[in-house]
């Protein structure tokens, strides 16, 4: 019987490790370099654009800072993209459900695929700009 408890101990912990295991560095996107030719109008264009064929609802706070979100079942990510017309970043702002740490600057994992596609949709929009 004690074998059992001591086996049922470790499975557990085992699988309490795991599960935390689905937690990564936040993922934040510093001065990304935009080369193409594009005014301040078109670069938010481009993040909105961007924004909402991967599911991001982009809003416009200021000229050169934009906001987005995005809401996944019960999982919610609200990221500030500041912009200009030579770079953009992607930095996270808060979260619902994702498991954020702030002291240790951990998240779920898919926020930072999130953020990665969302950061990938904005770079291949502004690339439109070139032709």
């Amino acid at each position: 019987m004690k074998n059992i408890l001591k086996v049922s101990s470790v499975l557990f912990l085992a699988l309490f490790i795991l599960a935390g295991c689905r937690t990564a560095a936040v993922y934040n996107v510093n001065n990304d370099p935009i080369e193409v030719n594009a005014s301040m109008e078109k670069v938010y264009k481009a993040i909105k654009i961007a924004g909402a064929s991967k599911g991001w609802i982009i809003t416009q706070v200021k000229p050169g800072l934009a906001m987005g979100k995005i809401m996944l079942r019960q999982h919610q990510a609200v990221v500030e993209i500041p912009y200009n017309e030579k770079s953009f970043s992607i930095k996270y702002k808060s979260s619902l459900n994702l498991k954020y740490s702030s002291q240790t600057n951990q998240i779920h994992q898919n926020y930072n695929g999130w953020v990665q596609n969302l950061e990938n949709a904005i770079n291949l929009q502004l690339s439109m700009y070139a032709k």
